[in-house]
């Protein structure tokens, strides 16, 4: 079964390409929102697996959506990836850094980078949700 990820940034081009490049491989369903506002609502139908959010947005930035992510008890367990034009990919580093105590990744994003990521991060949360045996 193919994992969701709802990229939220304002950049239509840029999301339209990552989603592109995300479904590519295969692994992915994504849907791509252009407000804060709209990502929020489109969460209701759409049920993500992971968010791929924008940091810097008019009207509402990452900082605030991911806020009202963690305060939805429905949310607040879906993983967050910040995207941000703010630093290089040499100022992120290989592992990324946090933001909130998110991870982050610099834009333009290399896909590679960002599937290990994303499997990594959605890898540990399956470990998480497996019962243990007795």
């Amino acid at each position: 079964m193919k994992k969701q990820i709802l990229i939220i940034d304002d950049d239509t081009s840029a999301a339209c390409l990552l989603k592109l490049s995300l479904e590519r491989t295969g692994a992915y369903e994504v849907r791509t929102e252009n407000s804060g506002a709209s990502g929020l609502a489109a969460t209701k139908e759409f049920k993500p697996d992971l968010f791929l959010l924008d940091v810097d947005m008019p009207e509402m930035d990452g900082g605030e959506v991911a806020c009202r992510i963690q305060a939805d008890k429905n949310l607040k367990d879906i993983p967050i990836v910040f995207l941000t034009s703010m630093v290089s990919e040499q100022e992120a580093g290989d592992e990324g850094a946090l933001i909130g105590g998110f991870p982050f990744m610099a834009k333009p994003v290399n896909v590679k980078r960002l599937v290990e990521r994303i499997e990594r991060i959605l890898g540990k949360q399956r470990e998480v949700q497996q019962p243990t045996e007795a």
